[in-house]
């Protein structure tokens, strides 16, 4: 670990993407009249975040890789979609030659109708990207346009479980799994499809690995507690950006912690280097940091430990005597009631993330 001090700690971010990950992942969001509001407003907000929301909220650098969304849509006349809700379209189809993602969210639609033909423009737009080398996704009935532009023939795919009879009888070429939750298609899985509404949640995270990195995957999941929240806000919870402050002894004690926070009795090293009294100490670090000096301590070493844990395959007790815990099950009992789960159930919720 390189060290939590007021800038943060600094860590590198391999993208998954085979490209440059200078560049930022363009994600054009495909609006129809028939769209539902929350999962593409809910896909700009998390993609517009990439890259640069977990510095802001904890002081960590980034380098992965940005994504920038957009809307598009036949026109960039505004209008209302399916539920009344407005949008304003950033683009028209016409005017995108290139991108990366299309994403093409869930849409209203009468599932004793039939849909075909519908959407001719959208249709041929989403086909031409496709051909073009974009991966091209759908949420819940998305999948429908999908079909309809004849992407899906042959492949596996899945959808909302009320679309199952839709498919059979309008789209049977298609090989529908409507158990599934996330169903990428093809050799290079440009093709992605997925489940109910609410899996828009699943798309966006397993995007922001394979476009910008795991660890990124990981930070938006927890910046917007994202995935199972069957066992509250902790597991999803990191160490907040410290305090800004004056205190030069402070600040001393917390850049050696930052490089030293697994040796053993760190609180009495700090006081030492500090050269204050021990209530002089304790006080003025509080008052800087928002922590006691024991707790600022546990919480670098329980972040380190999320970190290994999302990252390597290194077993509990050897995390533990690295963050400089000897004493395993005290590290557990520490964990678990710092974030919520025990360290194997941590790391298993964001492997999943990683590796849905």
């Amino acid at each position: 670990m390189a060290g939590w001090t007021e800038s943060g700690h600094s860590g590198h971010i391999a993208a998954v993407n085979p490209r440059d990950p200078v560049d930022s992942v363009s994600v054009s969001l495909v609006a129809l009249p028939e769209s539902t509001p929350t999962a593409l407003f809910g896909f700009y907000e998390v993609f517009s975040a990439v890259g640069c929301i977990w510095p802001e909220l904890t002081g960590e650098p980034s380098e992965a890789r940005s994504m920038t969304p957009r809307i598009v849509a036949a026109s960039r006349e505004p209008f209302q979609c399916a539920v009344g809700v407005p949008i304003t379209p950033q683009a028209a189809f016409g005017e995108v030659s290139h991108t990366d993602v299309v994403v093409v969210t869930d849409l209203a639609l009468a599932m004793d109708r039939d849909p075909r033909g519908r959407w001719p423009g959208a249709a041929a737009w989403v086909r031409d990207r496709h051909a073009a080398g974009s991966t091209v996704c759908s949420v819940c009935t998305g999948s429908v346009l999908l079909a309809d532009a004849g992407l899906l023939d042959g492949c596996e795919a899945t959808s909302h479980w009320s679309a199952a009879g839709l498919f059979d009888v309008y789209y049977p070429q298609v090989r529908l799994h409507p158990e599934r939750i996330l169903s990428p298609a093809g050799s290079d899985h440009r093709l992605v499809t997925c489940g109910g509404m609410g899996s828009w949640e699943d798309l966006a995270l397993y995007l922001v690995a394979r476009y910008c990195g795991e660890a990124e995957a990981v930070r938006m999941a927890k910046v917007f507690v994202l995935g199972d929240r069957s066992e509250g806000q902790l597991p999803f919870a990191a160490m907040v950006r410290p305090r800004r402050h004056e205190d030069a002894a402070i600040g001393t004690c917390q850049l050696w912690l930052a490089d030293h926070y697994d040796e053993p009795h760190p609180v009495a090293r700090m006081l030492a280097l500090s050269g204050l009294t021990e209530r002089t100490f304790t006080r003025r670090f509080r008052a800087a940091t928002g922590y006691a000096p024991v707790e600022y301590v546990q919480t670098l070493r329980i972040e380190e430990a999320r970190q290994l844990l999302e990252r390597s395959a290194e077993t509990t007790d050897a995390i533990a005597r690295k963050v400089g815990y000897e004493d395993t099950a005290f590290f557990r009992r520490l964990f678990k009631r710092r974030t919520g789960v025990t360290p194997s159930r941590y790391r298993q919720r964001y492997l999943r993330i990683a590796h849905p």
